[in-house]
């Protein structure tokens, strides 16, 4: 387990609950937000200011040292008062398992250098992301105290199922998520850092999606993970960002079945409810904004409700055209 802390006082009338406002990112692969002036996307700069930033991975093309130095600074230049970065599939340098085996071909080399691996998480937890004030997370359980008083707790992890053979890599058959006792019925336990039960968790932010909700390539497959979408009704945290299948940029907001009989992946949700986004306003605004804080026009059920979010900036054909979420939820206030 990692945990950050900011120090801060709050009075004791504050509201046990506290609004709190993310910028939700992912699949950047090197791009930076177009300038003001462009008209007809939704990336572009500044990118709006939230209490905490999550990037959801493939932060680079190929996991290049330089590539990283370019993410970084784009990073920097957002102004968020935590964040938190992890891992996709395209940075390969920073899955050293992975590196090992195919890092000399992907990145053309004569010899094999495992020193880049060594480089790359350096630039990641050193004294750059310092200054770009990014806190790179592994795979686990994080704790956060947040400037605005607000406890936060994030679940984090760059694994998905083995996509055309890149970084973080598992078998479809192999439940990453959930302990032994609750794994997925006929699949094989693997799981180092489950996914803790609810109500432990307020934000899962994994590089790729659970079964059936914004997984959906354009050829029309779903290519998630079923032990992850078991792992998250089983957590049922306020929000679950993610990236990694481009074309399936958007949000659903997930109603959980209480039923614990083993259903299957299609039986773990009782609604899915498709969030419109209106293109010309979010081309206009440069974000797509949704408050599900007490205080919105419809506040989030805790407990029963996740706001699932595929936030892909690029498109299928590696465009930065799609716009950043801004989520506003409440989250307790820490003590």
């Amino acid at each position: 387990m990692s945990t950050t802390t900011t120090t801060t006082t709050s009075p004791s009338d504050e509201p046990t609950r506290i609004k709190t406002r993310f910028l939700i990112l992912s699949d950047t692969h090197n791009a930076s937000p177009y300038p003001p002036d462009t008209s007809n996307v939704g990336f572009r700069s500044p990118l709006p200011k939230a209490d905490v930033l999550l990037h959801c991975g493939d932060l680079t093309m190929v996991g290049h040292l330089h590539e990283y130095q370019m993410a970084l600074d784009m990073l920097a230049s957002i102004d968020a008062d935590l964040k938190l970065v992890i891992a996709g599939n395209h940075d390969i340098s920073l899955d050293d398992e992975f590196y090992e085996r195919r890092g000399r071909y992907m990145h053309r080399l004569r010899e094999q250098d495992q020193s880049i691996c060594r480089e790359a998480r350096e630039m990641w937890t050193g004294e750059e992301a310092r200054r770009a004030g990014v806190t790179y997370l592994d795979e686990g359980t994080h704790t956060f105290t947040l400037k605005n008083g607000a406890r936060l707790r994030v679940y984090a992890s760059p694994y998905q199922p083995e996509f055309c053979d890149w970084a973080f890599p598992y078998f479809a058959h192999q439940d990453r998520f959930n302990p032994p006792h609750q794994a997925t019925p006929n699949s094989v336990p693997i799981c180092e850092n489950p996914i803790p039960d609810f109500p432990a968790i307020d934000v899962v932010m994994t590089h790729g999606p659970p079964k059936g909700i914004r997984d959906e390539t354009h050829r029309d497959e779903h290519v998630g993970c079923e032990h992850l979408l078991r792992a998250v009704r089983r957590c049922r945290p306020k929000l679950h960002c993610f990236g990694h299948i481009h074309e399936a940029w958007g949000a659903t907001r997930v109603r959980w079945k209480d039923s614990e009989e083993e259903v299957g992946w299609e039986g773990y949700v009782e609604e899915a409810e498709w969030i419109n986004v209106d293109e010309e306003d979010l081309v206009e605004d440069g974000m797509v904004s949704m408050n599900i804080s007490q205080k919105g026009t419809r506040g989030l059920e805790i407990g029963k409700e996740t706001l699932m979010v595929n936030a892909s900036i690029m498109t299928h054909r590696y465009k930065p055209h799609q716009g950043p979420w801004i989520v506003d939820l409440d989250l307790d206030m820490n003590r």
